[in-house]
């Protein structure tokens, strides 16, 4: 998929699953170093915030953004998905006073490969939302073809709140 960062054009490794197709198989990290797969983090339905670099400015924004919306949805889990190590991950926590949206590191990639949202010539993977139902279904997506553009956060809560 050709995607852009700060107008300049690039491809991630494939094309991503569409709406109604499953995940594939994956695994992450979570905050205690545990390894999670789809299965493991899919107990309700979930919105998954996938973010190239937790320490850059939109990618900071969406992440407080999602954490702020957190309260209103106790029947949904809220992830964010960056490539940044469990260090980089917990030291921006701290800083940015995050504790209820969990964060999950792809740090080796194999998730954004997966999905065909990884960006090899950047090490990273492509800004992008998804809400699954515990089967791992696609609900609903957002791929930002602008990788510096903030996700439509409105559209994706309007889909959460359609589900209620």
């Amino acid at each position: 998929m050709e995607i852009l960062f700060h107008g300049v054009a690039t491809k991630t490794n494939g094309t991503p699953v569409k709406v109604g197709e499953k995940l594939p198989a994956f695994t992450v990290k979570d905050a205690a170093d545990t390894v999670k797969t789809g299965t493991q983090l899919f107990t309700k339905v979930s919105l998954i915030s996938v973010v190239p670099d937790i320490d850059t400015r939109v990618c900071s924004l969406s992440t407080k953004r999602f954490n702020q919306e957190v309260d209103k949805y106790n029947n949904i889990n809220f992830y964010t998905i960056s490539t940044n190590t469990l260090e980089q991950q917990k030291n921006w926590c701290a800083a940015e006073g995050v504790a209820k949206l969990e964060l999950l590191s792809d740090a080796t990639a194999e998730f954004g490969k997966a999905m065909g949202l990884y960006v090899e010539e950047k090490g990273i993977d492509a800004r992008s939302i998804w809400i699954v139902d515990t089967k791992g279904t696609v609900l609903y997506q957002e791929l930002l073809a602008e990788q510096s553009d903030e996700p439509n956060y409105a559209k994706a809560l309007e889909f959460l709140d359609s589900l209620n």
